[in-house]
This record gives C-alpha cells, structure tokens and sequence, in this order.
C-alpha cells in the first residue's frame, strides 16, 4: 500500500523586508497570494503541482519577517496538474502584478492603495525608498533604472508584470510610457507627445487658446527685454514661469515690477533652471482661491477623482516662497459639486478632446491647478500636471475604497466609460515635514525618530515616506527637502487634523519643520494646530 504526501504552501506577500536593499535577484515571487499544493505518489514515483485556491483578499495573512508559512496536510482525491501547467483557480477576477515608478511620497501613497486593491497579486516599486521598503507597502527595486525603457521592459517580462503606474514626470516626458506600450505591457501614464501638457506650460497655453479653455492671460518669450517691456506695459503684481520642468520650483509671482524683472533675468539670463527656463511665460496673476481637480482619462472619456486642495507656500498663512506642497486635505470645500460639473465640462473634456484631435491621445491622470477667481467665482485653468499630485495623492490614496490597479488597467483599455469610484466618508489630510531649509538649501542626514509611535499615536494616521533613507544603525535619515507626509483620516475636517498633528508632534526630528496651518481656508474660525 503506498501512501501520497502533499505539502502546502502559502506564498503570502513577504513585503516588509530588512533594512538591507532587495536587490532583483533576492526578489519575493510575483503572484504571492495564490496557495499552491505539492504532491508525491510513491507507486508512480512522480510530483505533481497546481494551484489549490486564491486566498481571499480579506484573509490575506501578512509575514513581517520575510518567512512563507508551511503546511502538511493529508488531502483526500484532490485533482492536480502536471508541472507547468495552468489551472483556473475559484476566483474568476483578474488577477495583476503591479510596478509602481518613482519613489517619493506619491509612489508611496500609490503603493499603499494598490496593496489594499483586491485585484493585486503583488506590488513593485523602483526605485521607491527606504519606507517603502520598511512599511510592507511594496518590494523595492533600487537599482532599476526608471529611465532606462529597455531595462523596466525586462524586468516587467521577468515578474509578469501586468500593469506599470508612472509616478514622475521625467520618466512620462522622456517617453518610458511610449516604450512600455509597444512592448505590449499596460502602463498608466501619458505619452511623451502628451505629457508635453506639463513638460512645455507654452504647449498648455497653446492649446487653452485653441480649444477655449479659461486661463490666465499671458504671453511667451525667449528675450529677456522683450519680456521686461511688456512686464512693464502689464504692471505687477504678475506670475513668472519656466516652460519647462523645474521640480515645481519654475514659478515666481512677482510682487513688484523689480521682482518680476530679477525673476526674467534668473530664467532667461542665468539659467537658474537651465533648458527648462530657456524659455519663459509671463502671464497676468490671477487672484482668488486655488484648489486642485483630478480626472482619470483613458484617451477619450474622464472621469474625476474626490476633490483636494494642497498648499504651496512654505509659511504659514500662505506665506513664503513656493514649494511642491507643504500640505493638503480632502474634499475641498471651495468645489462645490457645481463647480466641479463645470471644471469637467469646460476644462477637463476640452482639454481631452483636443488633444486626441492634435493627435496624441492622453491617457492617465489630469491634475487641474485651478484657481477660482475671486470676482467671477469661476475657475480657471492655472496649469496642468500629467500625473498625481504630492502631497495631494496622499489624502486621496486613503479615501479610495475602489479597486486601484482595475480602475487603472480601464484606463489603459479605453474603458473608463463604466466605471465608478467610492470614497470613504469624512476627511483626509496631509502635513508635509520638510528638511529645514527647504525650498532653499537644507541640510541632509539627520536622524528621525518615533515615527512607529507616531503612526499609533491616534486611530487611522498613516506617514508616507518621500525623502527618507537608512543609515548603517537602521535609522531612518533624511536625504530630501520634503521628507515625510503625515496622513490622518477622520470624520471630519477638525478631527482629521487633529490626528494628523498629533502624530507629527510625536515624532522626533530636530532637522525638519513643518506648517501648522494645513487647512486653514476650510476649518472653522481659521484654526491653527499648535504645537503641545
């Protein structure tokens, strides 16, 4: 009499990993939620494989210590496939590999929203960073290199993976997207041809002309005295622009006439920002409240995401040179429903139109700077990014209750036109820790610490790392100007904030600072969050 023995293992995500870098050759394996079983017959002296079931998203178990669990069990007649071959398994849903580009605070947040997506087998992240890595969020990949197509082709054909989400605009603009689609693998991301909406504001603003969109008055220009006479005919207080991509850093909003003139010189004379303010736009300063809109776009249909509203200056009360965020929260009150209908109706879908009309159809995500002008109350087409925004992806990542890498693989398909999202109740919001010193020179490695206290110091507080490393103890380090985006969900505006400053006040950073004003324009009597 012979007796089969079979083995069980479950290849549960092992996605918190040690404080070492994964490097691609030490990589988890690519479809890990799926439990497979390993059988033996001794009469025919053969093993045999195949898929028992897909565990269920809401069972999923979590190895911290980079582990996979091992059963023995005696099975009875189960049917089994040869080595090699595929089996269906109970669950009929897609199932995807994701790898998330970048590795900033948005490519945290993503990572963090594709892991909780049912449909995700597993998710990827290159080059990501140190809390990424330590969070569980997502298997960093540090030494893929985001620019080199030929490379995240072959890593994508490796590891099975079924959808690519590009994070940054230089990838997006240098044309990684372009590469990844004639390869035949998904990506979520503009064009080069269409990223030009970011990467060229004079391409914008050629199409707002175009297509009636409602923007800011404004001209281009490549001469310094040119662009000086007609500051002088306009007056200040006016907005100076790079063309190009500065790292949200290209705009000036000149107070005075002077400082508009020293602002055309840094640009155009200087080269402060080297071939992306070779070219300048000056455009007339709109006043009002600005307020951030995102629509997914799959080429010819959008649909929009919650609302947000970040803050760009550095100081409280909105005070202080621009940044790429200092904060946000979500939903914005200033977007009404109303508002947000006809933002759709005479920004959004124009816009979509009219690029698919010039030939290159935009497929990912439309971020509106608006603003909505203080006389009119109507909004207005600042500019536009081809990409989430940071840190407002943040407080919309941990409202999503969608199904992240499907809504995404839609887009890829042209096939937004059904989809729906849902949203948590209540609010979200964001504070930015930044390097002291930030936007100007700041200071790098020093030490932070608590931030596991932080993230428990009060219910539904997540930190998203953007500019974080480790150094040999296994501390975390600060290597950016934004570091860190302390998020906190709560039923409201008020409660939200609370818990996102309580968590701030518990970590302990002496190089880094932070606003204490986030969201000020939405709470009630203007309240500020002072620090206990």
């Amino acid at each position: 009499m012979s007796c089969a023995a079979t083995a069980i293992f479950d290849l549960v995500p092992c996605l918190k990993r040690h404080s070492t870098t994964t490097t691609i050759n030490h990589l988890p394996l690519p479809k890990p939620f799926v439990r497979f079983r390993f059988s033996y017959s001794p009469s025919s002296a053969s093993f045999s494989v195949g898929p028992l079931y897909s565990t269920p998203a809401n069972s999923r178990s979590r190895c911290f210590n980079g582990s996979r669990s091992f059963y023995c069990t005696a099975l009875k007649s189960q049917p089994s496939a040869s080595l090699g071959a595929q089996t269906n398994t109970t669950s009929e849903e897609e199932r995807v590999v994701v790898l998330v580009i970048g590795g900033g605070g948005r490519e945290h947040a993503l990572c963090y929203a594709l892991q909780r997506s049912p449909s995700c087998d597993a998710v990827f992240c290159a080059p990501g960073n140190a809390g990424i890595s330590n969070s569980g969020n997502a298997t960093c990949i540090s030494d893929l290199d985001i620019l080199d197509s030929a490379a995240v082709i072959s890593f994508c054909r490796k590891w099975d993976v079924g959808l690519v989400v590009v994070g940054p605009e230089a990838p997006l603009v240098s044309g990684l997207v372009n590469d990844l689609v004639k390869a035949g693998i998904p990506a979520f991301g503009p064009s080069a041809e269409a990223a030009a909406l970011e990467g060229s504001k004079n391409f914008m603003k050629n199409l707002c002309d175009k297509y009636g969109i409602p923007t800011a008055k404004y001209k281009t220009f490549t001469d310094p005295s040119a662009a000086k006479q007609y500051i002088q005919e306009q007056g200040a207080p006016i907005v100076i622009k790079a063309d190009g991509l500065a790292a949200g850093k290209g705009v000036v909003v000149a107070m005075t006439v002077e400082e508009a003139y020293e602002a055309v010189d840094s640009m155009l004379v200087k080269g402060i920002f080297g071939s992306a303010g070779c070219r300048i736009i000056v455009e007339e300063c709109l006043e009002g409240e600005e307020a951030s809109f995102f629509a997914l776009v799959d080429g010819e249909n959008a649909i929009a995401l919650e609302s947000a509203q970040d803050h760009k200056r550095v100081g409280d009360g909105d005070t202080g040179p621009n940044t790429g965020g200092m904060g946000a929260y979500s939903p914005a009150p200033i977007l009404t429903e109303e508002l947000q209908s006809l933002v759709m109706k005479s920004i959004i879908l124009p816009t979509v139109k009219g690029m698919d009309a010039e030939g290159c159809k935009f497929v990912g995500v439309l971020y509106a700077g608006l603003m909505i002008e203080k006389k009119s109350g109507l909004p207005k087409l600042i500019e536009y990014n081809v990409r989430f925004g940071d840190p407002e992806c943040q407080v919309l990542m941990v409202r999503l209750e969608s199904d992240l890498a499907q809504v995404l693989l839609a887009a890829c398909r042209g096939e937004l036109s059904g989809v729906s999202l849902s949203w948590s109740p209540g609010s979200a919001m964001v504070v930015v820790m930044a390097s002291n010193g930030y936007p100007g020179a700041y200071e790098k490695g020093t030490v932070i610490r608590n931030l596991e206290d932080a993230e428990h110091v009060a219910p539904c507080v997540k930190i998203f790392h953007a500019g974080t490393a480790q150094d040999s103890d296994g501390n975390f380090i600060a290597v950016g100007g934004r570091v860190l985006g302390v998020t906190a969900k709560g039923s409201d505006l008020v409660e939200a904030r609370d818990r996102a400053y309580q968590a701030v006040d518990e970590i302990n950073w002496h190089g880094g600072f932070c606003r204490r004003d986030i969201g000020w324009r939405a709470l009630p009597q203007k309240q500020f969050a002072t620090k206990g």
